[in-house]
């Protein structure tokens, strides 16, 4: 049976579990869910999909499941892969996805919805500043981790990467440049070269394009 996601193009949570999916050679599907049209906020999407009103939601016969992390774990559980190599590692995995889900993606997805994706003079410039400090911080954590190491945990591609590249790869400005940062932007590389690999607006249906 084929999984499927509900999710869409703009959105890095969705792309983590996407990703997840698509590395690991899962049979799978998106679903389009229409974000900027409100899906996620109808009665409909709220008792039939996530009560949450949030995406990605993945459907595998009777399985649900919300939370990009969870559905990262899911496809561990399913394949084995990207959960670490030992009960220690795991736990460092799950150490760093935490860290990005709390101090990371979190506020760099607020911030491109802020830069990008909101009217140019409803934009907060005074948070907008505030959050790209934030993120400046975040990055240095990260980039220092992966000085002399390729992968943030053991020896090859896990769950904490997947989760911590997402936004990375969005070309929408939000005070990110990997020029910046030599050895999160080698990282970078050694993901998007993982056999499989696809850009976010190659891998889920749609794109701020559709709406311009």
């Amino acid at each position: 049976m084929t999984i499927q996601l509900h999710c869409f193009g703009e959105s890095g949570n969705a792309y983590k579990a996407a990703l997840a999916l698509e590395l690991a050679g899962l049979d799978w599907e998106p679903v389009f869910v229409d974000f900027f049209n409100g899906a996620t906020r109808s009665p409909e999407y709220r008792s039939q999909i996530n009560e949450m009103g949030e995406v990605p939601v993945l459907v595998d016969g009777a399985v649900k499941l919300s939370q990009s992390g969870v559905i990262q774990m899911y496809v561990t559980e399913k394949t084995g892969k990207f959960g670490g190599a030992t009960p220690a590692e795991a736990r460092e995995v799950m150490r760093w996805v935490f860290w990005d889900n709390h101090k990371f993606s979190s506020q760099a997805g607020m911030t491109r919805f802020l830069m990008n994706f909101l009217p140019e003079e409803k934009r907060p410039a005074p948070v907008i500043q505030f959050m790209q400090g934030r993120l400046k911080a975040a990055y240095e954590v990260l980039n220092t981790h992966l000085a002399g190491r390729d992968w943030i945990v053991g020896d090859a591609i896990t769950n904490a990467d997947i989760s911590c590249c997402a936004y990375l790869y969005y070309p929408e400005p939000f005070g990110f440049d990997r020029a910046d940062w030599p050895h999160i932007d080698a990282w970078l590389t050694r993901i998007s070269d993982q056999p499989g690999w696809k850009h976010p607006y190659d891998l889920m249906p749609g794109n701020p394009s559709d709406r311009a």
